[in-house]
């Protein structure tokens, strides 16, 4: 017996600490998958809190067929594909041609220099990029996200959306020639001769609402790991289209809704299948 077949086994006979170590192993993981298909930290949170539920309740089903991340993924996914709530791009059916013209608008002439130059141009970096994924319907983003972003196989990744490989690796494919030709006319990270720079965006994103100077969502978000810098580092050695989504600070589930998620799970009213 391997060490998640056990750890499974006990979580499932009713060990809370064992359940506790599966909460945690996977917490992060799926908020990061949750935050790439929702976009926002709080629509996020809410979608972990709903999977962390339905991969804990479905434990005794599971038959180590695949990894239990990978297969953990596939319950998320499925509930991310079938969410009623929309991103802002979602209400709007914003596409990519449009999103590049609402870009140009706006871009400033000079770098922004003001208070906190470093940390907002990185706050405009990491929403961008957020919002390009929302310009692909879900099942290009999600078949981006679980490739290019999370680097999984095309075995894994058809695995987790129930489709045979070679259909997942035409609707990648797909995906990534949208954002290539996106971020090679647009953005200056991928082309040094495309319009867009994050410095000479500052201005308008504030003005806007994208950017929130007083409390950036993305570039101060707490984390696990990687940090926005050295995360940056990995986008200016590699100056390619899917190094520009990979360069995110390797984000953390909020404690309090992990918390939120044990609490649930121990009062009995989420009882293990056994």
């Amino acid at each position: 017996m391997n060490d998640e077949t056990a750890l499974i086994a006990r979580a499932v006979d009713g060990d809370k600490a064992a359940l506790e170590q599966v909460v945690r192993l996977l917490q992060d993981p799926l908020y990061r998958l949750a935050l790439r298909m929702v976009w926002r930290p709080a629509d996020a949170e809410d979608a972990t809190q709903e999977i962390l539920i339905r991969v804990v309740t479905r434990l005794s089903s599971w038959r180590a067929e695949a990894k239990l991340l990978t297969w953990a993924y596939r319950i998320g996914v499925n509930y991310l594909l079938n969410l009623r709530r929309q991103t802002p791009q979602e209400v709007r059916e914003l596409s990519l041609d449009e999103f590049r013209d609402s870009l140009v608008d706006g871009l400033a002439t000079a770098d922004y220099t003001g208070p906190e130059a470093s940390l907002l141009v990185n706050e405009v970096r990491l929403t961008c990029s957020q919002a390009v994924l929302q310009c692909l319907e879900r099942a290009e983003r999600i078949a981006f996200v679980l490739g290019e972003v999370f680097e999984l196989s095309s075995t894994e990744a058809a695995w987790i959306l129930e489709v045979t490989p070679a259909a997942y690796r035409k609707r990648l494919e797909r995906a990534r020639r949208r954002i290539q030709a996106f971020l090679n006319s647009t953005c200056g990270l991928v082309n040094d001769n495309a319009f867009c720079r994050c410095a000479k965006r500052v201005d308008k994103a504030v003005a806007v609402g994208r950017v929130d100077p007083r409390q950036p969502a993305l570039a101060t978000h707490p984390v696990s790991g990687r940090g926005v810098e050295e995360a940056a580092v990995q986008l200016h050695d590699l100056h390619d289209a899917a190094a520009v989504f990979r360069a995110h600070p390797d984000y953390a589930a909020p404690k309090a809704k992990t918390d939120a998620v044990l609490a649930l799970l121990n009062s009995g009213r989420f009882p293990l299948l056994k």
